[in-house]
């Protein structure tokens, strides 16, 4: 039988001498170091082993339960698991602060547009009031008039347009539908749904 001890491909710890690791200043004692995995890989291919042989000389350096393979396996997927998820939330903070900066600054011309509006209306509203009356006397009243009628239309056409499509707008159909479904599919009764 083969053991870790006797495998006669196991790649032995040497001995370390004064200035290497496992060697004891105190005692000047040396103490075996087994060999790392970089040294046992070129251990292996010093050796002239194959990628075949490499890959089942660190199999058998192992000594690992398939259970203890399988545990590390699921631990590492938890890990990866773990490590997207904070990498999901990483990205969607900031991606969440640069479409907050982006709406703070749409805003910011929402309000612009809206003041240079009222100042396009004021300056319509004067051009109208010194069309039909002069520049001496202008007729404020009757300009002011003009001015909101043509927003009243302008407000009105908007709404129209609006409305109709608002109208076009069914709903989430196929959400609606497979909501409709999940009563029957949990009692078991799935067939009810076709």
């Amino acid at each position: 039988m083969t053991t870790p001890h006797n495998d006669p491909l196991r790649a032995g710890g040497e001995v370390p001498m004064r200035g290497q690791a496992g060697y004891d200043p105190a005692s000047g004692a040396s103490r075996a170091v087994p060999p790392s995995a970089h040294d046992r890989d070129f251990a292996a291919t010093d050796r002239g082993l194959n990628e075949e042989e490499a890959s089942y000389l660190r199999y058998r350096e192992e000594d690992r339960s398939l259970g203890e393979i399988a545990s590390d396996l699921l631990d590492n997927a938890t890990t990866l698991i773990r490590q997207e998820v904070e990498l999901a939330k990483v990205e969607a903070k900031e991606s969440a602060t640069k479409a907050g900066k982006g709406v703070g600054m749409l805003a910011g011309a929402g309000v612009a547009g809206l003041l240079a509006l009222i100042a396009l209306t004021l300056t319509a509203w004067w051009g109208m009031a010194v069309l039909i009356g002069s520049s001496d006397d202008p007729a404020l009243g009757w300009g002011g008039l003009i001015v909101t009628i043509i927003w009243l239309v302008i407000a009105g056409i908007l709404a129209a347009v609006g409305k109709g499509e608002l109208n076009k707008v069914r709903g989430l159909k196929q959400t609606q539908e497979t909501v409709k479904k999940i009563p029957n599919a949990a009692t078991g009764h799935e067939e009810k749904n076709r």
